[in-house]
């Protein structure tokens, strides 16, 4: 289990260092131009985190409502499991299977 914590910090370590090395190589400034001749100028690794951010905040916000829809819906089930009667009429409900032993090695 420590080699796999060892292995995980190398990898984030060198993501870091392939990070900073592109944020050290693309320091130019880049201008953005919007609409009625407005416009921006930053750094290019600074608009780069920006669209990587922009993109992942709109990726939340889409993945929003089907979350929300499936919450719902658990509600109004487990609403119904508990009203649900509980008549001795009813079937059983099937038993498990059971998995037979397994020989062990002597």
């Amino acid at each position: 289990m420590a080699f796999v914590k060892i292995l995980l910090a190398v990898f984030w370590a060198a993501v870091f260092l392939a990070l900073l090395l592109f944020a050290i190589k693309n320091a130019e400034p880049v201008t953005l131009h919007f609409y009625f001749d407005q416009s921006w100028d930053a750094p290019l690794v600074f608009v780069v985190l920006l669209g990587f951010a922009a993109g992942a905040a709109f990726g939340v916000i889409a993945c929003v409502p089907p979350l929300l829809r499936q919450r719902r819906e658990i509600v109004g089930l487990r609403e119904q499991l508990k009203l649900r009667p509980t008549d001795a009429s009813l079937p059983a409900p099937p038993s498990p299977a059971t998995v037979p032993d397994l020989p062990t090695l002597p």
